[in-house]
């Protein structure tokens, strides 16, 4: 990014902390958003990163996001786990669903991990990496406000309700597989708009339901779904498991998450956590076969590896920042340390 601020990747997260802790929120709660935000970055999808603070430090402000959230964990089933986001960041909850949801696994073999009374919670696939690190297997599904029609429609009834899964591979990192099911996250558009530049004209539909390129028609009008038709079909799918099922707001009617107007948007997150030991005695060497087979054709990647290799860039050489928005986020209360 020409122009950018250059910031290793220990100073993006201290500067996260710092701002956090700016706004009075806990260290816990500073470090849960600064793991997840800088993640985002590291592995290239700066639409889920920094770029986000401005909208979230307004939504604390107004009381859109709950500063004194406290998550809260029940479990109605042997295998089920029900986290509370008490209006909160759904980074600290979906840490708890984390730390209890991979004990569970390994006790019952699955865990249905269910995100409720949430908020916007970035990178699916860095929550679900974290899983197979564990040597789980991973399923993540989320709700967001609404910003993509069913086919054949204008109006917005589906977030970009993005889908993400993770799994173990022996002798090599996880393959991580990370979908939003409009054709780029809205996060993207975002930060084309902040940014002022263009988009190319199959990301979005403008209010009258034609191609668009500028960010701000498309950010007023819906998201293209990913396939067409099958990618609203999808997005039904996680709605039904990550809004109904988690008891959560639909994305119809969940405000936005890129302002301070409207209620707290209790949007919902979905996991499934599967233990291999739970299935078939030759799963790590079926993986092992199945990732060899992909890459024996010259110039193919297994899922995530560009995202590694992005990841091992920015932890040797840093991340670059808009330098508008550094400039933007200088300005908040303990930034400048």
């Amino acid at each position: 990014m020409a122009g950018g601020k250059h910031l290793t990747v220990e100073e993006a997260y201290a500067l996260v902390r710092r701002i956090m802790a700016g706004q009075g929120l806990s260290d816990a709660v500073g470090a849960s958003l600064a793991n997840a935000l800088i993640a985002a970055e590291a592995e290239g999808q700066p639409g889920h990163g920094l770029s986000r603070i401005p909208a979230y430090l307004g939504q604390l402000k107004v009381g859109k996001v709950n500063p004194e959230a406290k998550p809260r964990l029940h479990q109605p089933m042997p295998a089920a786990l029900f986290v509370d986001a008490d209006g909160g960041f759904a980074f600290p909850a979906l840490d708890m669903a984390f730390e209890n949801g991979v004990a569970l696994a390994r006790k019952t073999g699955i865990a249905a991990i269910s995100v409720h009374h949430s908020h916007h919670c970035g990178s699916l696939g860095y929550q679900v990496e974290r899983y197979a690190s564990e040597g789980l297997l991973a399923i993540m599904m989320a709700n967001a406000p609404k910003a993509m029609a069913p086919w054949g429609g204008k109006q917005a009834v589906f977030g970009t309700n993005p889908i993400a899964f993770a799994t173990p591979v022996e002798g090599r990192e996880p393959i991580v597989i990370d979908l939003s099911l409009s054709r780029v996250a809205r996060g993207k558009v975002m930060l084309a708009a902040r940014e002022g530049r263009e988009i190319p004209d199959n990301w979005a539909l403008d209010v009258d339901g034609n191609p668009t390129t500028d960010p701000q028609a498309a950010l007023a009008g819906t998201m293209a779904p990913i396939g067409d038709a099958k990618g609203t079909a999808l997005a039904m799918m996680v709605e039904v498991l990550a809004a109904a099922l988690t008891g959560s707001t639909l994305s119809c009617k969940a405000s936005s998450f890129f302002d301070d107007k409207g209620s707290r948007p209790h949007v919902g997150q979905f996991i499934i956590a599967i233990d291999p030991r739970s299935g078939a005695d030759r799963f790590a060497e079926s993986v092992r076969e199945l990732a060899e087979a992909i890459l024996s054709e010259p110039g193919v990647r297994l899922p995530g590896m560009r995202r590694h290799s992005a990841i091992l860039d920015a932890e040797a050489n840093g991340i670059q920042v808009n330098e508008k928005l550094f400039e933007e986020l200088m300005q908040y209360p303990g930034a400048a340390g």
